[in-house]
């Protein structure tokens, strides 16, 4: 979610600011009739020399912002935040909009880093000089920063905090611009805490006007990240087959030139909804389809397991029981390292799934003996510990259905993004 596109559209702007404000009438001629038409040419040039030389800046700006990043983070939190206040070499656009930029891009693969960053942002953004890049333009940067530091609370399940956040955040937006494509990324963003606060209604309305800002304003690859998060609400709220059509417009919009990873995750969760209704033969061809996008992911501490999950799913729905074990299990041993537990869980469940169809008892009874030990020691809530103790005592008790492991993992994938849900053991 990059804040590049808005730089020089605020330019000129200005620039149109200028000449409005400066009495010019480029409609028509004055009172004076033509020959007052003749002064106008100056002042044009002078706003064209203004905005040049504005624009020559803002490179600079952004030329010298990495460097003063590596800079300001070589010191302790403390001094950075005094350099940020008091140092006008740290005071820039261009340093403010680089802290986005990397904290945006870092979110995935770490969150301190991420939180770090947008915490400078947050602090650095009332430092600088309104008179010089205008005040509206700061109040946008500043709506965008707290949004972002929203989205980093609702991730880290502080869902109280994420609402505080939007709630400045909101503030701010309403003292800006009035950029549509800022007010689109809010909204985008604020739909995925209310998808979190399993608010489903207002989540896709929020979505939808995203969506309908973004593709009037010619920015589809927006347009299809704001298709793929409705897709995901629509999963969880049941609406697979709905969810499905929404993917696909979003593949049609997604730019892989701007970011090929969320490419990859709209063709994974398309082929996850297609094996989810049991479609597993045209699961297995739209992986085919993604294979290439995979391959480059295959060492991605997400993507790696994941890719093995959806292959061992798709292989058992073909019944092809060896290759779906060996996948399922490597899958699972790549969880467990990672430190990823209701995956892992899910997994665990998956594999038991397997196990019943084959009613193979021995290999159930010695998956159920390692789940409690194994999750027991992570930080996963009581209900979803719960699911997993039944789990064990149908086991021992030699009466788990394949039915009932199914709504097990069901249940464990739906309990990591809605902690509220309890567990009601299935007859």
């Amino acid at each position: 979610m990059s804040g590049k596109f808005s730089c020089l559209t605020d330019l000129l702007k200005g620039l149109s600011g200028a000449l409005s404000t400066g009495g010019l009438r480029l409609s028509g001629p004055g009172p004076g009739g033509p020959a007052d038409s003749a002064d106008y040419g100056p002042a044009i040039a002078r706003s064209e020399k203004k905005y040049l030389e504005r624009a020559r800046e803002l490179h600079r700006e952004r030329t010298e912002a990495p460097g003063l990043l590596a800079d300001l983070l070589a010191h302790n939190q403390e001094r950075r935040m005094l350099l940020l206040a008091n140092s006008s070499r740290y005071q820039t656009w261009g340093l403010l909009e680089r802290m986005l930029d990397e904290s945006w891009e870092c979110r995935g693969s770490s969150r301190v880093q991420a939180r770090e960053l947008v915490g400078l942002a947050i602090h650095l953004a009332p430092h600088l000089d309104t008179s010089y890049y205008q005040r509206e333009i700061v109040e946008d940067l500043q709506a965008r920063a707290w949004s972002y530091m929203a989205n980093l609370r609702r991730i880290a399940a502080d869902l109280d905090g994420a609402e505080e956040a939007f709630q400045v955040a909101y503030t701010h937006l309403k003292s800006g611009t009035r950029e549509p494509l800022e007010r689109a990324f809010f909204l985008d963003l604020k739909a995925s805490l209310r998808g979190a606060q399993q608010r489903s209604a207002e989540a896709q309305k929020l979505l939808r006007r995203a969506i309908d800002i973004f593709l009037c304003n010619a920015d589809g690859h927006r347009a299809g990240k704001s298709l793929l998060s409705l897709s995901l609400i629509l999963s969880r709220a049941g609406e697979t087959e709905q969810a499905i059509a929404v993917l696909h417009r979003s593949l049609s919009l997604i730019d892989p030139a701007q970011d090929e990873r969320l490419l990859l995750i709209a063709w994974h969760n398309l082929i996850g909804y297609v094996a989810t209704l049991g479609r597993f033969i045209e699961a297995q061809g739209l992986y085919r389809k993604a294979r290439p996008l995979y391959r480059k992911y295959a060492e991605d501490c997400e993507f790696g397991p994941r890719r093995l999950w959806l292959k061992g799913r798709i292989a058992r729905g073909l019944g092809q029981h060896l290759e779906a074990e060996a996948l399922l299990v490597a899958a699972r041993e790549r969880f467990l390292a990672e430190e990823i537990p209701y995956d892992a869980a899910a997994v665990s469940l998956d594999l038991a799934v397997l196990y019943a169809e084959q009613k193979r008892t021995a290999e159930l009874k010695q998956l159920a003996a390692e789940i409690l030990p194994i999750f027991s020691t992570w930080k996963i809530h009581r209900q979803a510990l719960a699911a997993l103790m039944f789990f064990k005592q149908a086991v021992d008790a030699e009466q788990l259905t394949v039915q009932a492991a199914m709504g097990l993992a069901q249940f464990l994938r739906r309990a990591e993004v809605d902690p509220s849900l309890k567990f009601e053991a299935p007859a």
